[in-house]
């Protein structure tokens, strides 16, 4: 099994940035998609951004095209979701997710953290 625990959520203003780190224990990385979700109140839980165990294949929702980026250390069992000019409407709990597959993590399948909040005020 894969343990994940996100951290790096907190408040921010509109226009600032933010860097989550998901740590993974229990297995290596290395031959793990990795994928963020995130969820806000009232809403369904929904892709942001996932890559392949290798890193050479990233997808990232159009939401956050252009501004949110996923990067993984599979030295450090850590991947990373790099946020930046962040809108209000990126509140949400955010979510790191592990899976042999690259488009079951896409699809929210595999092992998932307990998650992290971020709010962005206007």
């Amino acid at each position: 099994q894969v343990q994940l625990v996100e951290s790096g959520g907190g408040l921010v203003q509109a226009g600032g940035s933010l860097r989550l780190s998901c740590a993974a224990s229990g297995r290596t990385i290395r031959n793990y998609a990795m994928g963020w979700f995130r969820q806000a109140p009232g809403k369904e839980r929904e892709f942001v951004a996932a890559m392949s165990g290798s890193g050479a294949v990233t997808s990232h929702a159009d939401s956050v095209k252009g501004r949110f980026t996923i990067s993984r250390d599979n030295a450090k069992n850590t991947v990373y979701l790099q946020m930046n000019s962040l809108k209000p409407e990126d509140t949400a709990v955010y979510y790191c997710g592990a899976d042999v597959s690259f488009g079951a993590v896409k699809a929210g399948a595999g092992y998932w953290g307990q998650g992290t909040q971020v709010t962005v005020s206007s």
